[in-house]
């Protein structure tokens, strides 16, 4: 099974997914995979592994780290070609859609093919759009991206639409690691509304409460990453968001 047909079938039978989001360069690779298998006691359904940093060496070693404590489907979340590490099972391969960079838009995607291949990674097809959080992110910053307005739902739905038209799997909307507002549920609704495709949502959620708000607004995939990082305790944290949207739909 193929790690997109795993989280289909999690969508088909739970109504909702959660992945965890782990930086490889905010931490060392021991505690980013004891921080992986927390998350998996706490029943994450998948680890995604990236940023917006670009240590090769980070990236590969801590994937090799979590793979060996975790039977979890690890997919990386390229910030930047570096990003390519063999460890892992998949990739979100992926084109930042509202960057004025056309180095985002395809040139990472042609620099990095080869090296996904080589790699025997699964790529899985993403568009993935940066919205307006209340503070500059750091993927907004390196992004470049012209980022959506809270108020504009319908930009974002053609943005999304846009996508699968492209033949992308998934639509990932995002307010940035830390955002001071999550995407908001309107635009949410707005976006499942027009899209046939699943739908994630991360960027500023930290509890159960906005997580099932995000499901219930029409989110199938929530990701969560700062909070990994700033929670004491990490496991009872992550049982909290993934109960809350599986008990929602």
């Amino acid at each position: 099974m193929t790690v997109k047909e795993r989280i289909m079938k999690i969508l088909e039978e739970d109504g909702a997914c959660h992945l965890t989001l782990i930086d490889p360069e905010e931490q060392n690779p021991e505690k980013a995979a004891e921080m992986a298998k927390k998350a998996e006691k706490g029943g994450t359904d998948g680890i995604m592994i990236g940023g917006s940093g670009v240590d090769i060496d980070a990236s590969g070693d801590t994937t090799k780290a979590i793979k060996e404590v975790t039977d979890l489907p690890l997919i990386i979340f390229p910030g930047n070609t570096a990003s390519i590490t063999p460890h892992a099972d998949a990739i979100f391969f992926m084109s930042l859609l509202n960057s004025r960079s056309r180095y985002w838009l395809s040139m990472a995607q042609a620099f990095g093919s080869f090296s996904v291949k080589k790699a025997g990674l699964e790529p899985i097809p993403l568009g993935y759009i940066i919205l307006e959080s209340g503070r500059k992110t750091s993927v907004e910053f390196y992004g470049d991206a012209n980022v959506i307005p809270r108020d504009k739902p319908k930009i974002t739905a053609a943005f999304s639409l846009a996508a699968q038209y492209m033949g992308m799997k998934i639509v990932y909307l995002e307010a940035g690691s830390g955002a001071a507002e999550p995407v908001n549920d309107e635009t949410i609704k707005v976006v499942k509304k027009t899209i046939d495709i699943p739908l994630i949502v991360g960027g500023g959620i930290r509890d159960g409460e906005t997580a099932a708000k995000k499901i219930r607004a029409g989110a199938d995939i929530i990701v969560t990453g700062t909070v990994v990082e700033e929670t004491s305790d990490l496991e009872r944290k992550i049982r909290e968001i993934v109960t809350a949207i599986k008990n929602t739909k």
